[in-house]
């Protein structure tokens, strides 16, 4: 792999974000007659937390901390300047909360949550379509076809509310939402690690499940693609032990085009994901984003969406990057 090409990767790297972020401050601001200032006040005065005579004051001096009655270009340049060093300012929910304490404690359940499901998805189903696409593996395999087929388009929510209702709510096996028992502090100890893992093993579930018909049907089809390649027939005809010509030759060779599926698949992933969070409760980045977009607390969203871009982005480079070493004879050179 060439320096020129990982220089060349890192920039598109930084200019797909530049875009991403650009498009995420100018979407919100498209929503006619929303004003997030007035909204909250205004909900303030509804509940009889502030003087209805004084809100229009409120609202300017709001308008003012939060630079929102400056000209907008003036304002996306101010934006830029501050996630350039992971400055969002305040939640306009929770102030004076900062946005990126918001972040901070939401990320970690995201990340774990995401990085267990994703890897356990696609590990079995990459190994369990390759077992159905090859002769020698047992016949019995194959009636997981059909569920696999319907794993592959049911939505990640709707897995959700199915598991809710079964696991939780009818046989009352698992929590229905949270993520950990109600009124537990956050904390390292074996027995909160123990509960939070217990939460989430309904959240998780749904995402494997949705997700494990994709991968396993997407391997099944690339070993049928290449059960016919030169290399598989001078493999057999060299006399090679059946293990070594599937894991050495058809499965190795599959996994390049799998992986690729995998990177570009990120984003589908993180959205599916953030939609158990809400089904669920859960309290991690897709909880955070769904409160900020049904009460129009643009730095939350502007920081939620920013650190997904900058995951799915980065996840997508470091792929790209570890290519030749799951096939050495991909080489990266100018021209």
């Amino acid at each position: 792999m060439s320096a020129a090409y990982v220089i060349r990767r890192v920039l598109l790297f930084f200019v797909v974000v530049w875009a991403a972020t650009t498009l995420i401050f100018f979407l919100p601001k498209l929503a006619p007659g929303r004003n997030p200032i007035v909204e909250r006040i205004g909900m303030m005065v509804a509940t009889g937390g502030v003087n209805a005579s004084g809100m229009q004051a409120m609202v300017d001096a709001y308008q003012a901390k939060f630079g929102l009655d400056k000209p907008l270009w003036q304002q996306y340049l101010t934006y830029l300047a501050d996630i350039s060093h992971l400055d969002f300012g305040y939640s306009l929910t929770q102030y004076p909360t900062t946005v990126l304490e918001v972040i901070r404690t939401a990320l970690p359940w995201t990340l774990t949550l995401l990085t267990v499901t994703t890897l356990l998805a696609f590990t079995i189903g990459s190994v369990l379509g390759a077992l159905l696409a090859w002769p020698r593996s047992p016949r019995a395999l194959h009636a997981l076809l059909p569920p696999l087929f319907m794993f592959s388009v049911i939505p990640y929510y709707l897995f959700g509310l199915i598991l809710v209702y079964l696991l939780a709510f009818q046989f009352r096996i698992f929590p229905m939402s949270g993520n950990s028992q109600y009124g537990a502090v956050a904390s390292l100890t074996p027995k909160y690690l123990a509960d939070a893992a217990w939460h989430s093993v309904l959240p998780g579930l749904s995402i494997i499940l949705a997700s494990l018909g994709f991968w396993a049907l997407g391997m099944r089809a690339m070993m049928v693609g290449i059960s016919g390649e030169d290399f598989m027939l001078f493999a057999e005809a060299k006399g090679l032990k059946g293990n070594r010509i599937f894991l050495r030759y058809a499965m190795r060779n599959a996994l390049l085009p799998q992986t690729t599926t995998l990177a570009l698949s990120l984003g589908t992933i993180l959205s599916g994901a953030l939609l158990v969070e809400v089904v669920f409760n859960y309290a991690g980045m897709g909880s955070v984003l769904f409160r900020a977009i049904s009460a129009f607390d643009y730095f939350t969203i502007y920081g939620v969406v920013f650190f997904i871009i900058v995951g799915v982005a980065l996840a997508t480079l470091i792929l790209d990057l570890v290519y030749p070493i799951l096939d050495p004879r991909i080489r990266y050179r100018k021209g």
